[in-house]
C-alpha cells in the first residue's frame, strides 16, 4: 500500500465513524454507565455504532492486523501492525453538546505508535501526525474583505485548508497554559503533585480531552496532565504530538503508548520542569 492509499484508507476510517456518530450528537441520547457504582463512565449508541464501522473496514481491508477498541476490546493484538481505535474520546462533553470530544485512530508497528489521527467531524477538523510531522486540516478561514471589512461570506461547503502543526516554545512553567480533562480525575494521591504545577502555571483550563492534545500540537497549549489513561485514549495522539515537535511521556518520564499517568509539553524545557514537580 502506498502513502497516498494508506491515507486515503484513514480518512475513509474517519469518514465511517463521523457517520456513525453524527446522527446523535446535540439529540436526546440515552447513555448507558460502563461503571454503575463507581465514577459515571458513559457510552452511547454512537460510540459503539462507530467503532463496529470502523473494526468492519479494518477487519476487511487488512484482515491480519490486530484492532484494539475502548468498546469491543481486543482482537489479535499481538499482530505486527494494531490499530488502536476510541471512537468517541470525550463522551461526556459528546452528551452535553460540547464539540470537544473526537475520534482517535491510531497505528501500531511492532507495538509502537506510527501514526495518529483526531477526527472532529462536528467542526470538520482533522489532526493527524507520524511522529516526523503533523498537519491539521479543517474549513479555510474567511478572509476580510479589502472594502468593507465585512468577512468575505464563504459558503458552509467552503474549500478545505490543510496546514502544518508546530508546538510553540515555552521555557518556564510561569509561561505556560495547562490543559487537564478535570482535577477530579487524577488519582487522589496524586492530585497534590498535579497541583503544584497548576500552582505555577500562568494559565489553567479544564476540560478538552482529546482536543486539548491537539490544541497543544497547534501551539495554542503548554501543558497537558492527566492520569489513569488506557492505550487507547492516547496512542494515536502520540505520533501527533512528536510529530509537531513535542514530547509525551509518563510522569516516569518513560513511553506513553500503555497509558497510565501521562504528561505532554509543547517544549522539552517545560516537559522537564513539570516532570520534576510530578514526581516530587
Amino acid at each position: 500500500m502506498t502513502a497516498v492509499d494508506f491515507e486515503r484508507f484513514v480518512e475513509r476510517l474517519a469518514d465511517v465513524s463521523a457517520e456513525a456518530i453524527l446522527p446523535f450528537f446535540r439529540t436526546s441520547l440515552a447513555a448507558e454507565d460502563k461503571a454503575p457504582g463507581g465514577a459515571f463512565d458513559p457510552v452511547t449508541e454512537a460510540d459503539r455504532g462507530a467503532e463496529n464501522a470502523m473494526r468492519r473496514l479494518i477487519e476487511k481491508t487488512f484482515p491480519g492486523h490486530g484492532v484494539i477498541g475502548e468498546e469491543f476490546g481486543s482482537l489479535r493484538e499481538t499482530a505486527e501492525y494494531v490499530w488502536v481505535l476510541d471512537p468517541i474520546d470525550g463522551t461526556k462533553s459528546f452528551i452535553c453538546g460540547l464539540p470537544t470530544w473526537g475520534t482517535l485512530i491510531g497505528l501500531t508497528h511492532h507495538g509502537a505508535p506510527v501514526y495518529g489521527l483526531m477526527n472532529q467531524p462536528f467542526t470538520r477538523e482533522r489532526f493527524s501526525g507520524d511522529g516526523r510531522a503533523a498537519y491539521w486540516r479543517g474549513p479555510a478561514r474567511p478572509s476580510p474583505s479589502l472594502t468593507t471589512g465585512a468577512l468575505s461570506g464563504r459558503p458552509d461547503n467552503a474549500a478545505v485548508e490543510k496546514r502544518r502543526l508546530t508546538t510553540r516554545p515555552c521555557e518556564k512553567i510561569a509561561e505556560a497554559t495547562l490543559m487537564t480533562t478535570s482535577p477530579l480525575l487524577i488519582d487522589e494521591n496524586s492530585r497534590e503533585n498535579f497541583y503544584r504545577v497548576e500552582r505555577q502555571a500562568r494559565l489553567s483550563r479544564y476540560g478538552g480531552d482529546c482536543y486539548a492534545y491537539c490544541a497543544l500540537a497547534a501551539g495554542h497549549v503548554d501543558l497537558v496532565i492527566e492520569t489513569n489513561l488506557n492505550p487507547y485514549d492516547i496512542v494515536a495522539l502520540i505520533p501527533i504530538i512528536e510529530g509537531a515537535g513535542g514530547v509525551i511521556t509518563t510522569w516516569a518520564g518513560e513511553s506513553a503508548e500503555k497509558g497510565g499517568s501521562i504528561i505532554a509539553a509543547g517544549d522539552p524545557r517545560a516537559h522537564e520542569a513539570a516532570l520534576a514537580l510530578l514526581g516530587g
